[in-house]
């Protein structure tokens, strides 16, 4: 049934009584408002999108050969982040040395991964001016000891070391890169590749007590006590004792010290059986600088959980730790390691965390922006309002002076029809009382140039 009666006036419903009591014109206001949520909606577009955008779903490490002790954290990592619900995928390396060259092309699409500090300045796989090839560091996660065992007589300087059977590590190893490094530096040149093997963990230990190596250089994730007692019990089996580690700490800025005590292996045997100083680097997690800050914060505490226990390689705690040497520490892991997670991230799960955390970023636009903006709302629907009188205003201002330069009598019923429709046009107008007297001196101004026209018409008569 039509609502409206036969003279068009609108229902007779509280609403509408009082949009006709002021006139007001709901399609202009409409106009005015829309504008400023348009550039609302563009606003917050960008923010979400450009700004602030959702974490991603799914990252990808690059950890290490497989079962060896950054492949399990590996592991680890992926279920944590599991239950905040990201997606970890691990890929197997040959080691810290193959993480890096992943990391340093983008074309791999690896996010993160685990590397030695150091190996930007043994290797090749960054040139010196790539600015950190846009990666960025989130903290030391792990120190690296390097233990080396020596078949014969005791030795006391690397360089000592010439013409052996050396087993450094495999190709795309960072410990394989830190030895010949320090071979290097003692005159041990790497040329004789029969001498150099690519042996490493148990092969090398292996290796070393056939009497097929005559050197054994060995990570970190080899220091398992059942393995060392084997090593230093055996006769003419040595634990090399780094006498000029400080002078190794000078010329590597990215080595330290690492002291093993005596009975560290097992205290009935007391093996080692003196205390003995070896030198160490550290493993650092490293990311693209893209990593979006919830997922950088998310990182740090799976790490945290991982590698803060205690062993024989480092105390409760120590790790991971904002301490980084190849890489700048990204702000937002400094932030983290100062502040901790923020007060959003701290009360609720993570996904729901990320969304209030970006919609927070809104509110500063909303308050900077919109409201000024609504500001402009009156000018722009009073703009909309006065320009129909504008449009009738020339119309009757082109009239007037077609009137005055060709006041023949042909014209006059030209003239009086559009007067007419200007007329009609302006009686359907629905004008807010405020502009009672633009509407009421138009058609003041409409019957002036009536009265004009009239009075040449009666002029053409006479």
């Amino acid at each position: 049934m039509n609502n409206r009666d036969p003279a068009g006036r609108a229902p007779d419903r509280p609403g509408f009584r009082r949009a006709a009591e002021y006139g007001v014109s709901w399609f202009d206001l409409a106009v005015a408002v829309g504008v400023m949520m348009i550039v609302l909606v563009l606003l917050i577009w960008v923010t979400v999108r450009v700004i602030r955008p959702a974490p991603p779903g799914t990252l990808t490490i690059s950890a290490g050969p497989e079962h060896s002790r950054f492949w399990i954290a590996a592991q680890q990592y992926r279920a944590i982040l599991a239950r905040n619900g990201v997606t970890l995928d691990v890929l197997t390396s040959s080691g810290t040395l193959d993480n890096l060259t992943r990391l340093a092309d983008p074309a791999s699409h690896v996010d993160l991964g685990f590397v030695q500090s150091g190996l930007t300045q043994v290797s090749n796989v960054l040139a010196p001016d790539t600015a950190h090839a846009g990666l960025m560091s989130l903290g030391t996660v792990s120190n690296w000891p390097i233990f080396v065992f020596y078949r014969g007589p005791e030795l006391t300087r690397l360089s000592q070391f010439a013409g052996k059977r050396l087993a450094i590590g495999r190709e795309g190893s960072g410990t394989r890169q830190i030895v010949l490094a320090m071979l290097r530096e003692n005159g041990v040149r790497s040329n004789d590749d029969a001498r150099m093997l690519p042996l490493e963990g148990e092969e090398a230990v292996n290796a070393l007590l056939a009497g097929t190596v005559d050197v054994a250089f060995l990570r970190a994730d080899s220091a398992r006590p059942a393995l060392m007692q084997t090593m230093i019990g055996t006769a003419d089996i040595h634990l090399f004792d780094f006498r000029q580690a400080k002078a190794y700490t000078r010329i590597f800025p990215f080595l330290s010290t690492f002291d093993v005590p005596m009975g560290a292996f097992n205290l009935a045997d007391n093996l080692p059986p003196e205390n003995t100083v070896t030198i160490e680097t550290t493993v650092e997690l490293v990311a693209r600088d893209t990593l979006h800050p919830a997922l950088s914060d998310l990182l740090i505490e799976a790490a945290g959980e991982v590698h803060g226990g205690a062993s024989l390689l480092q105390q409760a705690g120590e790790y991971p730790a904002p301490v980084a040497h190849d890489f700048p520490l990204s702000p937002d892991a400094e932030r983290y390691y100062k502040s901790g997670k923020s007060f959003v991230y701290r009360t609720m799960p993570f996904w729901l965390a990320s969304l209030a955390d970006r919609l927070i970023v809104l509110v500063v636009p909303i308050v900077v922006i919109l409201i000024p903006a609504l500001h402009y709302v009156p000018p722009l629907y009073a703009w909309r309002v006065k320009s129909r009188f504008y449009r009738r205003y020339g119309e009757l201002m082109a009239l007037e002076r077609s009137v005055f330069d060709d006041p023949s009598d042909p014209n006059h019923v030209r003239f009086m029809t559009k007067l007419d429709d200007i007329e009609r046009d302006l009686n359907r107008l629905r004008m807010p009382l405020a502009y009672t007297d633009t509407f009421y001196a138009l058609r003041e101004h409409i019957s002036y140039v009536r009265s004009q026209v009239e009075a040449l018409r009666r002029a053409s008569d006479v």
